[in-house]
């Protein structure tokens, strides 16, 4: 066995307690969900905002869109955060972010300039979170097989 093995060994059994505790994946969990939690709750205080946001978008009827926006970012980060049906609410999370982010984040139609730079990195950022909530959908199916 290499060295880096043998550290890598003892490093992971020397971790793994405190990263592999319930505290510190819900930690995570909550990180994750944190924006949306924030963003269901601000929609929630100004449903008229997210009315005149769900018509920037070209979103029609708006209200209807304005609920279910707010419904999905609540609903499925409670899943998340207390394991019922985890699995869904990631999944129905990385779908919202992802089609957002193609609605909201379109950097590729900007001119070049800070603004196209700062929705470019927004974009990817986002594709970042999709890819959070599909480990978290794949780690808890994985989970309910075994």
């Amino acid at each position: 066995m290499s060295t880096y093995n043998t550290i890598g060994t003892r490093l992971a059994a020397a971790m793994s307690p405190v990263f592999g505790s319930r505290a510190v994946r819900f930690v995570a969990y909550l990180g994750l969900c944190a924006a949306y939690l924030q963003g269901g709750l601000t929609k929630l205080m100004d449903f008229p905002g997210v009315i005149a946001e769900m018509n920037h978008f070209g979103l029609s009827p708006a209200p209807m869109f304005a609920v279910l926006v707010i419904a999905l970012e609540l609903g499925a980060s409670l899943m998340i955060l207390t394991g019922r049906m985890r699995w869904l609410g990631a999944l129905g999370l990385a779908a919202f972010t992802l089609l957002a982010t193609a609605i909201a984040l379109r950097y590729w139609e900007l001119p070049a300039g800070q603004e196209r730079f700062m929705a470019t990195n927004a974009f990817f950022e986002h594709l970042g979170l999709v890819g959070g909530f599909l480990l978290v959908a794949w780690l808890d199916l994985k989970e309910k097989r075994a």
